[in-house]
């Protein structure tokens, strides 16, 4: 039995209407096996979630970093409400422990999937929108997807950020070298280190080669700032 009213806890936020908050959190797989009717998934709720979140940020980087220009922003935003960093987000509220999924989906670690957290992070926007308003949602976005997002636009730019540090200060070239990779065909997790010519800077997973890569490129960029810093 999922306790929603822990989840209500944990944002501070508490539905007046809590069949919102339960569609927000119920994958289409669920709605299917339990021949609920249409439109009782959260898809719909993702799509307009998406569009509050992408008002809100753009508002925030605004108003927040007043010398970048049109260009640097977009990308800015695109490091905030991309995938892997909203189910970031959605881990640090343990998301996924909420969610209503089907038995397959539920047996092969959709909670803990990217897409599926991800989707169900912008439902609960959509969700919260309805029942309380744009200033209610916008409250729930500052607090649990618009922190510390110079680390979160590291992470997006960071395979780009690192080829630019490596060419500038470095002889060799950088590698990312696939170390394994485990688990069935639907639900694979890859294991990426990255080097410079010999030296290992960092090792990623992910349940693709991109998405291991990035993590790896993530913990170089890391390991080389506290090296600099003499942490």
């Amino acid at each position: 039995m999922v306790n929603f009213s822990e989840l209500e806890e944990k944002i501070g936020y508490s539905f007046l209407q809590k069949n919102l908050l339960r569609q927000a959190l119920t994958h289409s797989s669920y709605a299917n096996e339990k021949h609920m009717k249409r439109f009782s998934d959260n898809e719909r709720l993702e799509f307009l979630g998406d569009a509050v979140l992408e008002v809100t940020s753009s508002e925030f980087l605004y108003l927040t970093y007043s010398k970048l220009t049109e260009g640097d922003l977009t990308k800015f935003r695109a490091s905030i409400v991309c995938e892997p960093t909203l189910a970031i987000c959605a881990r640090e509220l343990n998301l996924g422990n909420y969610l209503l999924l089907g038995k397959g989906e539920h047996q092969t670690g959709g909670r803990s999937r990217d897409s599926i957290l991800s989707d169900a992070m912008e439902a609960l926007i959509g969700a919260i929108y309805l029942d309380g308003g744009f200033e209610e949602a916008k409250k729930y976005i500052s607090r649990f997807i618009l922190t510390d997002v110079e680390h979160k636009k590291l992470f997006y730019d960071s395979k780009t950020s690192l080829q630019e540090i490596v060419q500038g200060q470095y002889r060799d070239s950088l590698q990312y070298v696939l170390l394994k990779e485990e688990g069935p065909d639907h639900n694979k997790t890859f294991q990426v280190e990255v080097r410079i010519g010999e030296h290992v800077l960092g090792i990623g997973s992910g349940h693709t080669k991109k998405a291991a890569e990035q993590e790896a490129a993530y913990q170089a960029l890391l390991s080389l700032d506290r090296s600099k810093t003499g942490e």
